[in-house]
């Protein structure tokens, strides 16, 4: 009867031993006498404790840092890039079975496909056009580690390293570009100024009051000012009346006689040359 009980107490012990709990994230990849047995989990699992073994594996999503890699783009520049990449395990038996440790063998193969992808492109691409650089990033990976069983949900380019020789020559394109956008919009706008002034110009033309008016107006923003010397030009406009004059009493001299002989000059000068004196 002690015999009985002792074989049943160890018969327990061992049963209750050879239990496992598995989260609900969690699968339990066992392997009987050196063979694979199946994926076990979640919850309360029994695994002989003899001649077997069970190795747990994550199902959650793994955000995993890829450190800078020194990268010479296809343009010749030599740059630091680092990245992360977010991958999840798909198929426990692939992931314990096909491959000794797949963290560590996917960071490296996210390095290797990191440096030659950039290879491949110039830094203009690289720093204009992340979005598709990450998606060829995503694909050759995901590709490369499904028969591991890993997906790959996502790979994203984090920072890039310029070196300072770099960032000034970028710099000074970039004010350079500033400059030139500057220029094109100062030179719209004189066009557009112009084609304002000109319809301005012909309004005031067909109204010689308004001239005088914007000439007033010039004055009074000319007086605002504290300046110690102002220079007032004189409109034209208030010369006419005289120019006119002048030409009309020339004109005069000028026309015949009413009996047809002209008018003598008194100004005319004698045949040596010496003026007339009365």
């Amino acid at each position: 009867m002690e015999a009985l009980l002792t074989a049943l107490a160890v018969v327990v012990t061992y049963a209750f031993s050879s239990l496992r709990v598995l989260k609900q994230y969690e699968r339990g990849v066992t392997f009987f006498l050196g063979k694979y047995w199946g994926t076990k989990g979640p919850g309360l699992v029994f695994i002989p404790t003899l001649f077997s073994k069970m190795e747990r594996v994550s199902l959650r999503i793994v955000a995993m840092d890829i450190p800078p890699q020194d990268v010479i783009t296809r343009d010749n520049v030599s740059i630091k890039v680092n990245a992360v990449l977010y991958m999840r395990v798909k198929n426990p038996d692939l992931a314990v079975i096909q491959i000794e440790n797949y963290l560590f063998d996917t960071s490296q193969l996210a390095q290797t496909t990191l440096r030659s992808v950039l290879g491949e492109v110039e830094l203009d691409e690289l720093l204009a056009d992340r979005e598709k650089i990450n998606g060829i990033l995503k694909q050759i990976v995901d590709q490369r580690t499904e028969p591991w069983g890993i997906e790959v949900s996502a790979v994203e380019v984090k920072d890039v390293d310029l070196p300072p020789e770099m960032k000034r020559a970028m710099a000074r394109q970039a004010e350079s570009e500033r400059e030139r956008r500057a220029k094109v919009i100062a030179a719209e706008g004189e066009y557009q100024a112009s084609g304002k002034l000109a319809d301005a110009a012909r309004v005031i033309s067909t109204q010689p009051a308004a001239l005088q008016l914007r000439y007033l107006q010039t004055l009074v923003e000319i007086a605002t000012e504290n300046n110690s010397t102002t220079v007032f030009p004189i409109p034209i406009d208030l010369l006419t009346p005289f120019i006119e004059g002048a030409r009309a009493l020339a004109a005069s001299r000028q026309l015949p006689s009413a009996t047809g002989t002209p008018i003598p000059d008194t100004t005319a000068a004698t045949p040596s040359g010496v003026e007339q004196r009365r």
